[in-house]
């Protein structure tokens, strides 16, 4: 049986699906220096309700790009994020994306505190050195705990991702972040994950002249 689809070349894949984003998002629009995320999500989730629902805090995005070009660490809740992330655009800026959730330290600490290992894991990244983006798309314990180390002063993110994902404790981290003084790309309900970190991130990379346009 001859089988309907064309034939279409990997870089154009891309390129037609943004044009098919552009156009049926029916003449909603973002800010310049949103778009770009904005797009990446739709395209990575398929999943138009991203065109209401991301919260941008003003300059967020050229903070976190120029965040980028000096190196920034990722930090994410998720191997699943970390591994997203476009590893040879982080790199060019000579920055690295890192996730301490699996760490033998972190556990023995979660155990030792009658905690969790997102709350340590968060813990463990406030002190690494540098430019910090936050990437949380899993664990809204990790947001919270976040939004308290912010809020202690321990730490001074440069771009908080708030897109974690579910039904319990979800909503109410993110309008914790929301509450916040940090820059930050919100999604903002249930919706979310580790998909959707990764994507925002791959964007401001991108952005920040990590990959060809």
């Amino acid at each position: 049986m001859k089988h309907p689809l064309k034939a279409v070349l990997p870089g154009e894949i891309e390129k037609l699906s943004m044009e098919t984003i552009r156009r049926e998002l029916g003449g909603r629009t973002f800010a310049p220096e949103n778009e770009p995320v904005a797009l990446r999500v739709i395209h990575t989730t398929a999943d138009f309700d991203y065109a209401e629902n991301l919260f941008f805090s003003p300059g967020a995005v050229p903070r976190a790009i120029e965040a980028a070009r000096r190196g920034a660490t990722i930090v994410t809740d998720t191997q699943m994020a970390r591994a997203g992330v476009n590893k040879a655009a982080l790199e060019r800026f000579g920055g690295r994306a890192v996730c301490f959730m699996g760490d033998p330290d972190v556990a023995e600490a979660a155990r030792r505190e009658g905690t969790t290992r997102a709350v340590q894991s968060m813990e463990k990244a406030a002190s690494l050195p540098g430019p910090l983006i936050f990437a949380i798309g899993n664990a809204p314990t990790a947001l919270v705990r976040l939004c308290e180390l912010i809020e202690e002063g321990r730490v001074a993110p440069e771009l908080v991702i708030g897109v974690p994902v579910g039904f319990v404790n979800v909503v109410e981290s993110k309008e914790m972040l929301l509450e916040c003084p940090v820059p930050q790309i919100v999604a903002r309900g249930r919706k979310g994950g580790s998909n959707v970190a990764a994507a925002i991130c791959n964007a401001i990379l991108y952005e920040a002249g990590g990959r060809p346009r």
